[in-house]
């Protein structure tokens, strides 16, 4: 913990969200999620004082959202409770995945950083922003405004803008204003396919390193070999093979292993720190759901 005022090192200030999963006709199962606050769990788990911030509802959904964050050991004093609907993700198909939100006016918009705790960004060191969060208005501009005053601050920036249906149109003035103010910005090398409308990946990286060339990048492929690229310097490796029972959330946990990484052994080169990146991402495959993996199961796998 940071000793002087026992605040979070890093926060997550991403999509937090119930995923109602159609399992067979009208039987349908509800789990937590959202790929900011499943960032936010993988730093936790993996040992360093985080924050998931955010707004929640005072329904049923958002109380279980609420207990699956204290048991995750997240810092509660960012994430707010307001009278207003849950946001959800109706996953109605899983293979491939077909979705659509609802939260017309829910909790998540009404997130209002004025009321975090008092000296809070001078213990942070990293902040997390991404997905569909960045889309929904007025929460999308509270964020990017966030995370301009956390980088004039000296908090580096993450960002993974994590391609979801919500962002087809006008997404791109916001990818690009995150781009440029990120040190380190994730994409998969679907994300990269859907922005940027082409299957050539080598350009819409391009475009992509344009938009911000100082930033560190990392590209994950699945069990393909992933890359990460500073300034001139690329690096590829390829993730651990395991018994993979579920990919969800194992890019959460990949850039949630980088940051861990970054945050707890700085003295590390480029190769260690995607290595351990690959190896969370590898961890999180052998559970069903979002699993933030233990320091132990992925020191298992280097």
């Amino acid at each position: 913990m940071n000793a002087s005022t026992d605040l979070p090192v890093f926060i997550s200030a991403g999509d937090i969200l119930t995923d109602l999963v159609r399992t067979g006709g009208s039987q349908w199962l509800s789990r937590p999620g959202g790929a900011g606050w499943n960032v936010a769990r993988c730093v936790a788990r993996l040992g360093l004082p985080t924050a998931s911030a955010g707004s929640l509802g005072v329904d049923n959904f958002s109380d279980e959202l609420w207990d699956a964050s204290v048991a995750a050991g997240l810092d509660m004093r960012f994430l707010q409770r307001v009278e207003r609907p849950p946001l959800l993700a109706i996953v109605h198909q899983t293979h491939p995945p077909a979705y659509f939100f609802m939260g017309e006016n829910s909790a998540d918009l009404a997130f209002d950083p004025a009321k975090l705790p008092a000296g809070w960004m001078n213990a942070v060191k990293w902040a997390h922003f991404g997905g569909i969060s960045l889309v929904r208005q007025p929460l999308g501009n509270t964020l990017a405004a966030l995370a301009a005053q956390l980088r004039a601050h000296g908090v580096k920036i993450s960002f993974d803008p994590n391609y979801r249906n919500l962002m087809e149109h006008g997404y791109e003035p916001t990818l690009r204003q995150m781009a440029a103010l990120a040190d380190l910005i994730k994409v998969s090398d679907e994300d990269l396919r859907m922005f940027f409308k082409t299957s050539d990946e080598a350009a819409a990286l391009a475009q992509l390193r344009a938009m911000n060339p100082a930033a560190t990048v990392l590209v994950t492929r699945g069990p393909e070999a992933a890359m990460l690229l500073d300034g001139a310097a690329v690096i590829e490796a390829k993730p651990p093979r395991v018994e993979v029972v579920d990919t969800v959330g194992a890019g959460d946990a990949s850039i949630g292993g980088l940051l861990f990484s970054l945050m707890s052994a700085p003295q590390r080169g480029w190769p260690e720190h995607l290595a351990f990146a690959l190896a969370a991402g590898a961890a999180a495959c052998g559970h069903a759901g979002a699993h933030a993996p233990t320091l132990d199961e992925v020191v298992a796998l280097l």
